[in-house]
């Protein structure tokens, strides 16, 4: 009889990324499975007996209290980084921090704000928030990048105690700072509580504030009003990764990653960041028709020709606003339309192709390659959602069904 491996799971499922990391781990169990699952998404105590009799074969472990207790059981462990740094010696799963603060500012610099700021945690001896700290780093980095000043910040704590009282702390720091603003949280649930701040200090959101987070739980970013814009990661794909990482350990293979990387594949843009330029009439306009428009593709020429200003001087207001030309922007918009397109759905590249407007399959992907540096086919593989659709021929472009599962690259 063939011995179904046991597979403990302590991740919780109270956010969409935990949700996905599981969904990510069954998709791997039925595709190369099977493996039987305890799944605990609370206490640790209940999955003692498990640890204590050895029938467990391996597990995966949010970075919790007590995590260190259950590794000294010695079995195959994956952990899912949230509240430490990585632990040495086992395989960890993380977060592109880095790519998601730089992608946090360049959305909320095409948006067009001249003035930003970061909210994030605050440290404790209970939770290092590293992940933080480092999207904080590269937001203000490419802030400055773009030769704006460096980008004050706000660390929130996260106990519910000191929220009751602090609130207040952060509208004042909200209300001094210079309109309008565009500000990232370092994830939703933290700007969830800065819109909420917005809210009762009487500062609206976008017009005074812009707010973007990280996640894009669509429960929390539908929850506030208006819905707030959130940067996609594809949590799933990391837990696939995670489960193929732990079945090589399983099995005893010579080779497995120390570190599994979830990707942040691009912005979903909502109403919380809908604020283009409001200063500046002419480039407004310009931004709003590209926004509009830019998905198909349209001309330098047609920019111009909507703002109402000649192109040598819409040109200099780009590259004083924006740091980029209007045809740099257009090229924008578009790329990151074609990677939600790829990350999201199960279109062959040659349908999307069609669908904004490219005459064939190889100038899409030399337009994609030219902006992403990576060509459509490979940010599907990284992005892509596990499932029937990661496995299915993509108009003659397969992926494989066995053997080593592609990586996403750390950034």
């Amino acid at each position: 009889m063939l011995r179904v491996p046991k597979v403990i799971l302590l991740i919780e499922s109270s956010r969409a990324s935990g949700r996905a990391l599981l969904r990510g781990v069954a998709d791997y169990s039925h595709h190369h499975g099977p493996w039987s699952f305890s799944w605990e998404p609370a206490g640790l105590e209940k999955v003692q007996p498990l640890l204590e009799t050895g029938e467990a074969d391996g597990i995966i472990l949010r970075d919790v209290a007590g995590a260190e207790e259950i590794m000294a059981y010695g079995l195959p462990t994956v952990v899912v980084g949230h509240r430490k740094t990585e632990i040495p010696g086992l395989v960890n799963v993380v977060t592109d921090s880095e790519a998601i603060g730089r992608m946090g500012a360049e959305h909320l610099l095409g948006c067009g704000f001249k003035h930003f700021g970061f909210c994030g945690y605050v440290k404790t001896p209970l939770e290092n928030t590293t992940w933080s700290e480092i999207r904080k780093e590269f937001f203000c980095e490419r802030i400055r990048e773009a030769g704006f000043a460096h980008p004050p910040h706000y660390a929130l704590s996260t106990l519910p105690k000191d929220w009751s009282r602090g609130w207040r702390s952060l509208a004042q720091w909200l209300g001094a700072l210079p309109k309008p603003l565009g500000l990232m949280a370092c994830n939703d649930d933290c700007a969830q509580r800065v819109m909420e701040v917005c809210k009762l200090a009487g500062l609206t959101v976008p017009d005074t504030i812009g707010i973007i987070g990280a996640d894009n739980d669509e429960v929390v970013c539908g929850l506030t009003d208006p819905p707030m814009s959130s940067i996609a990661i594809n949590f799933e794909r990391a837990g696939y990764e995670a489960a193929a990482a732990l079945d090589g350990l399983m099995r005893g293979a010579p080779v497995v990653p120390d570190r599994i990387t979830a990707a942040a594949s691009h912005v979903v843009t909502r109403r919380s960041t809908d604020f283009v330029a409001a200063d500046e009439p002419h480039l407004a306009k310009a931004l709003r028709f590209i926004r509009d428009h830019g998905r198909g593709g349209v001309s330098v020429d047609a920019v111009v020709l909507s703002a109402g200003l000649s192109r040598r001087a819409l040109e200099k207001r780009f590259r004083k606003q924006l740091g980029r030309s209007i045809l740099e922007e257009v090229r924008r918009i578009r790329t990151d339309h074609i990677a939600r397109l790829l990350a999201e759905t199960d279109l062959p590249v040659a349908k999307i192709a069609d669908l904004l407007g490219f005459p064939d399959i190889q100038h899409i992907a030399r337009y994609f390659q030219a902006d992403k540096h990576i060509s459509p086919v490979a940010y599907r593989k990284v992005h892509v959602r596990p499932g029937a659709s990661l496995w299915r021929s993509q108009n003659g472009d397969s992926f494989p069904r066995s053997g080593v599962v592609p990586m996403a690259t750390p950034g």
